[in-house]
């Protein structure tokens, strides 16, 4: 028989002093929390117009409060004695910390004993994301918990089939790229996809992704694709190519008025980081090329491509969030999306001339929800703000595109930076898009790599999930409806959930009597 002992008189010193000890230590904490959260919340309170976002508003304050403290030595206290880390909190920081508090307070024979918080109060933060997550990405019952985005080809105006085959193999949401094609083939590919969802029964709804001040490589030099080595030299020219100077290579940008805020020594990223350069030699006048060095690249070399993009990580470029172009393409997303995708967001201004040029075109229709890209380290930096200004005017979603975010922030610490997006959105009750580069190996080539499922699997901590377009979409889409659905038995974001190993927890073979000697 098991050995019980009341929590309402302990019988051991040492927990009724460990208790009392850490309930003081968090009481002063969750005060800390409140004052510090309440003060930032009050601050954002004139940006929120939204009242279904007010309440997490409010979490995602206190939780910024709480990770300004250093609570890694409480965790393993609370541990010891059998309580709550608070390591999954984020969702409803002020719930967590009441119910520790109101065990404590019992364990250490407390005098006035606190109400311990309502289940509600637990459910409100995660079905907040639920109800959010339907909103933008669509229902799917008989799906796993995180969606699947796919991003259409050309192809899919042409072709109304594939749009029904990418339903049935399991994507729950489309997206198109405004960086490619225009308004007749946006029109077509739209058209195929809401008659397939409607065959299939339940909608898809689609993201027009805006394609933002994108810089990419307008022209090189020598034509078709020179390649570069480590050690090599690239120009970068305002205008139409001059041929370069001995061994170098030569490129034009699509926007040229960067070059004269390049300066010796700043770091350029090409081609999803395939090519790393420094500034070698700045321009010194107006209309002068830039001499970059080429320091990192593969053993075989790298091609310099048209259409490929260029980071800058180390330089302030300051350029206008929307362009000319993507103002003109808002006059058809207002009209025909579900969704708007906003490309280097970097900071809350932005997002109130998006809401601006949004309501100007929608006049009395609702609020289009918002998916802002975080692709740069200002946007990491703003990103509480950045949620704050959309979430409170319109439903949100945050992509994690980590394409770029790699190359701005550095591979190293891409890993640890989406763990902290995904904890932030998850404290502000927003839905988290894992995007760039899932099963690319798979749905370019038709073989996955053991590294592309094992980020496919980590991407079930999201509420959706993006493939980009390859001529293996539909295997993709197939693959990851099976691992997401395999998943959901064990993850559900930061938590495990102890379902019965099948592997391990069936009948057990006998054992030979030679392997038991």
């Amino acid at each position: 028989m098991s050995r019980l002992t009341s929590i309402d008189s302990p019988t051991d010193s040492h927990v009724l002093r460990d208790a009392r000890d850490l309930l003081a230590k968090l009481v002063r904490l969750r005060d800390a929390i409140v004052r510090d959260g309440d003060a930032t919340h009050r601050q954002w309170l004139p940006a929120i117009r939204r009242p279904a976002f007010r309440s997490a508003a409010l979490n995602l304050a206190h939780y910024l409060a709480l990770r300004r403290h250093d609570a890694s030595h409480l965790q393993a206290e609370l541990s010891a004695i059998g309580l709550s880390s608070l390591g999954r909190s984020e969702a409803k920081v002020l719930a967590s910390f009441d119910a520790v508090i109101a065990t404590l307070a019992r364990l250490a024979g407390a005098s006035a004993l606190p109400p311990y918080p309502s289940a509600e109060r637990f459910r409100s933060g995660h079905e907040g994301i639920s109800r959010d997550k339907t909103v933008l990405f669509g229902a799917d019952p008989g799906g796993p918990g995180t969606r699947i985005m796919v991003t259409l080809p050309t192809e899919a105006a042409t072709n109304p089939e594939l749009a029904a085959e990418l339903i049935a193999a399991g994507a729950d949401c489309v997206r198109i790229n405004c960086a490619h094609d225009g308004a007749e083939v946006w029109r077509a590919m739209i058209a195929n996809v809401r008659k397939a969802a409607a065959k299939a029964g339940r909608p898809c709804p689609v993201l027009m992704d805006l394609a933002g001040p994108k810089c990419r490589l307008a022209m090189v030099w020598p034509p078709p694709r020179p390649r570069v080595f480590v050690g090599d030299r690239i120009v970068l020219q305002a205008d139409e190519p001059l041929k370069p100077d001995g061994k170098a290579r030569g490129a034009t940008l699509t926007h040229p008025e960067i070059l004269p805020r390049l300066a010796k020594g700043d770091t350029v990223w090409i081609n999803d980081g395939k090519i790393g350069a420094r500034v070698e030699r700045p321009a010194v006048r107006k209309g002068d090329a830039v001499q970059l060095k080429v320091f990192s690249a593969q053993q075989k070399g790298a091609r310099l491509s048209v259409g490929k993009g260029v980071n800058f990580p180390e330089t302030a470029l300051d350029l206008p969030p929307l362009t000319t172009k993507d103002l003109l393409d808002l006059d058809f997303v207002a009209r025909h999306a579900d969704m708007v995708g906003f490309s280097f967001v970097q900071r809350p201004a932005d997002i109130a001339w998006l809401q601006r040029e949004l309501i100007a075109r929608r006049r009395t229709k609702p609020p289009l929800p918002l998916v802002i890209k975080i692709e740069t380290r200002l946007a990491v930096r703003n990103l509480p703000e950045l949620i704050v200004q959309a979430a409170g005017k319109q439903p949100l979603a945050v992509m994690i595109a980590r394409g770029d975010l790699a190359v701005e922030l550095g591979f190293d610490s891409l890993s640890e930076i989406q763990e902290h997006i995904l904890w932030l959105c998850e404290a502000a009750h927003v839905p988290v898009i894992w995007a760039t580069q899932v099963l690319e190996g798979l749905v370019r080539t038709g073989a996955p790599s053991r590294a592309e499922a094992t980020d496919a699997a980590m991407a079930q901590r999201a509420e959706c999930v993006m493939l980009n377009k390859g001529p293996f979409l539909k295997a993709g889409v197939e693959f990851l409806d099976r691992v997401l659905h395999r998943m959901d038995h064990h993850q559900r974001k930061k938590s495990a959930r102890l379902k019965p190993l099948d592997l391990w927890t069936g009948p057990r073979p006998k054992m030979s009597k030679a392997a038991v000697r």
